[in-house]
């Protein structure tokens, strides 16, 4: 019997509400995956017919999302800074909390000398480094990971946003292949506690190595805190991610290491500690 993409969607909705909390946007987002159309016009034609290939292909979608498959993996897309991102289990999904360390980085070279070079560290699917590269059309990001499949990922990212002319890729365990200083450096690094991950789903979909930040979940940034003693400049900004409790050992470890450095950890969205900024004064030598 054919099947339309009204009666598809209702189907699959009811299907997915016991395993999402967003069952019908989901559905629609399958459908313009594999129509290659955008939801909106998934929603202004429900009488289109589907053909059997394409129901072939939902339903094989739609039982990966019953398994708890995270959508981007299925549709191999992620969204970030209003930019489309490939995305597969190599890397972490792309999530709306990052954004808050872009804004920061581009209000940052609004005030200050707009550097040469940005290093993102960590980049995983590139879309810290693609997303600056694309609103400082001037600069050039050098973007790491120690993940070879994550940086082919991120280097797909470069090429459609078609800015690999200014974003450079590098296969280093934090800056341990770099040379030189760097005025911005911006992380996502792993923050969540080993003990606290194997109790969260996204364990079990998600990149272990871009997760696991060691037993207080701040090993990485630790580590690139101290790193980054080396590797900048007097007036330089330090924009680190972390995980919602670790504000204040992060400002501490900051202090420690810059002590005349102005620190701060400001907040996402949702009134969470999201994001650890260290501004060098130049004095901290």
């Amino acid at each position: 019997m054919e099947k339309s993409i009204q009666s598809w969607l209702k189907e699959a909705d009811t299907r997915l509400s016991p395993v999402s909390e967003t069952p019908s946007l989901d559905v629609q987002v399958l459908m313009a995956a594999q129509l290659n159309q955008t939801r909106s016009w998934v929603l202004a034609h429900p009488e289109q017919k589907l053909t059997d290939g394409d129901v072939s292909s939902l339903e094989a979608m739609l039982l990966q999302m019953e398994s708890s498959t995270p959508l981007p993996y299925i549709t191999g897309k992620g969204y970030f800074y209003g930019m489309e991102f490939l995305v597969t289990p190599d890397v972490l999904i792309p999530r709306p909390e990052t954004e808050l360390l872009v804004e920061q980085a581009l209000a940052w070279c609004q005030t200050h000398s707009t550097p040469q070079f940005i290093l993102d560290v960590g980049t995983g699917s590139g879309c810290i480094a693609i997303a600056l590269a694309t609103h400082l059309p001037g600069t050039c990001v050098l973007a790491i990971d120690k993940s070879p499949a994550a940086l082919r990922i991120a280097r797909n990212n470069a090429s459609f946003h078609q800015v690999t002319d200014r974003v450079k890729f590098i296969l280093s365990d934090l800056t341990s292949a770099l040379s030189g200083e760097f005025s911005l450096i911006c992380a996502n690094l792993p923050y969540i506690p080993s003990g606290t991950l194997s109790k969260l789903p996204v364990a079990r979909t998600e990149p272990k190595l871009a997760l696991d930040g060691g037993e207080d979940g701040l090993d990485q940034i630790r580590r690139l805190v101290k790193d980054a003693l080396h590797i900048t400049p007097p007036d330089a900004c330090l924009l680190l991610e972390i995980e919602a409790s670790q504000g204040v050992a992060v400002r501490t470890l900051a202090k420690n290491v810059f002590p005349d450095a102005a620190v701060s950890v400001l907040k996402d969205l949702a009134d969470h500690d999201r994001l650890l900024k260290i501004e060098r004064s130049g004095n901290n030598d």
